[in-house]
C-alpha cells in the first residue's frame, strides 16, 4: 500500500512579516505626507461688494519695516486712522509696498481687525 501522506509536503502557513512591513511603511509614508495644523485664512471681501468710499483718503502702505498712512509714517496706525473715520465700517484701503511679504501684510490686517476696523480692502 502506498502512503501518500508521507510523499506530500506539509503546507506552510503564510508569513505575516512582509505584510506587517508594508503596513508600517504605509504608516510612515502617510505620517510624513500628512499636513499638520489647520491652514490659516484671511477673511477678505471682494472689492466693489461693500459700501461706497466716503470721507478723507485712508490709504495704508505696508512696508517691510514701517507703515505709512496717506504717505506719512505713523507709529500707532489705529490712533492715526480714528480721526479720518466717521464710522468703524468706513473703507480702509491697504497696499503692500515694494519688498513687503504677505506675512507682514497679514499682520497689519490682523492688527486692524483687532482694533475694530471691519471694512478693509487690499489693492495691488
Amino acid at each position: 500500500m502506498l502512503n501518500l501522506a508521507a510523499d506530500t509536503p506539509r503546507r506552510r502557513r503564510p508569513s505575516l512579516t512582509p505584510m506587517i512591513d508594508v503596513v508600517f511603511l504605509l504608516l510612515v509614508f502617510f505620517m510624513l505626507a500628512a499636513r499638520f495644523g489647520l491652514p490659516e485664512a484671511l477673511p477678505l471681501t471682494l472689492a466693489g461688494t461693500g459700501a461706497e468710499y466716503t470721507g478723507p483718503p485712508r490709504l495704508i502702505t505696508v512696508l517691510p519695516e514701517s507703515v505709512l498712512l496717506n504717505g506719512a509714517p505713523v507709529p500707532d496706525l489705529a490712533a492715526a486712522l480714528a480721526p479720518l473715520m466717521s464710522d468703524p465700517s468706513d473703507i480702509v484701503v491697504l497696499r503692500a509696498g515694494d519688498g513687503t511679504n504677505i506675512e507682514r501684510l497679514a499682520q497689519v490686517l490682523a492688527g486692524l481687525r483687532a482694533e475694530g476696523f471691519s471694512a478693509l480692502t487690499v489693492v495691488e
